[in-house]
């Protein structure tokens, strides 16, 4: 076993190398699968939470609405109140075999992981959807738009963009998070280390590979979305050609009358 520091990180990644990358590959993709269903639970639960209830309503409409929001208002809080490592623990060895439930060890980390993601972006879409202006809706409604209508052709693509930073936050935190899902027996990067540094009693070396490893996943993740954020923006100006003789964004657009062709300008 060499001496210096970087010797023996060589020599335990030569060892345990590949394994830890599989680890690696197994906390990116919980991780990936993670997001993107919680954001589509978040994204659900966010545009009921904002459905708005009017006194001329129905009753019953009013009071099944109240009843749907009280019982997403409840998963919110719980798995927003609670860690995640009890959440999975609960799920998996209480709650499953409590309902029969025969899955695989990966299948539930998925499902914990998308609901836990879930909750939390549940509140970053009902805030979003709260922070555009209230003048978009009245627009909408006053052309003959459903409350559907709206929020999918006028508040959702605006909304959109400002979750972007926010979404780019939850992938990144699920990449570092997934490992707390070794606790039901996934066998991802942080299983992994644990493993390697159990074997060769070189703890320090051992997770020096596993930081690097996560800071690279992790760097690589938010620099793709940062990109993406940018192809969002579109361009940095735009230019609208127009003959409107009252629009200055183009300059000015002088019609030819009567007089500068008699004088042949």
């Amino acid at each position: 076993m060499p001496t210096d520091f970087f010797g023996r990180v060589m020599a335990v990644f030569s060892r345990y190398g590949v394994s830890m990358l599989q680890g690696a590959g197994v906390s990116l993709q919980i991780a990936l699968v993670g997001t993107i269903a919680g954001c589509v639970i978040g994204f659900a639960v966010g545009i009921v939470q904002t459905i708005p209830s009017e006194k001329g309503d129905n009753p019953i409409k009013r009071g099944i609405l109240w009843i749907v929001k009280l019982i997403l208002n409840i998963y919110v809080e719980f798995f927003r109140g609670t860690p995640m490592m009890a959440q999975a623990m609960f799920i998996y060895y209480g709650l499953m075999p409590l309902l029969n439930i025969n899955s695989s060890i990966l299948n539930a980390a998925y499902f914990i992981l998308s609901i836990n993601t879930g909750a939390y972006m549940a509140e970053t879409v009902r805030g979003g959807i709260l922070s555009i202006d209230k003048g978009q809706t009245e627009g909408a409604m006053s052309i003959g738009m459903t409350h559907v209508q709206t929020m999918l052709y006028v508040i959702l693509p605006q909304a959109l963009r400002n979750l972007m930073p926010q979404i780019g936050n939850n992938l990144i935190i699920n990449i570092k998070d997934s490992c707390v899902l070794s606790v039901i027996g996934v066998a991802e990067l942080l299983y992994k280390t644990k493993a390697a540094a159990g074997a060769l009693y070189m703890n320090f070396e051992t997770y020096t590979i596993t930081m690097v490893m996560y800071f690279i996943m992790t760097f690589a993740c938010s620099r793709l979305l940062r990109l993406w954020e940018k192809k969002m923006d579109g361009a940095d100006n735009f230019d609208l050609a127009t003959t409107d003789t009252l629009a200055y964004t183009s300059g000015m657009y002088r019609y030819p009358d009567d007089r500068d062709k008699k004088e042949g300008v």
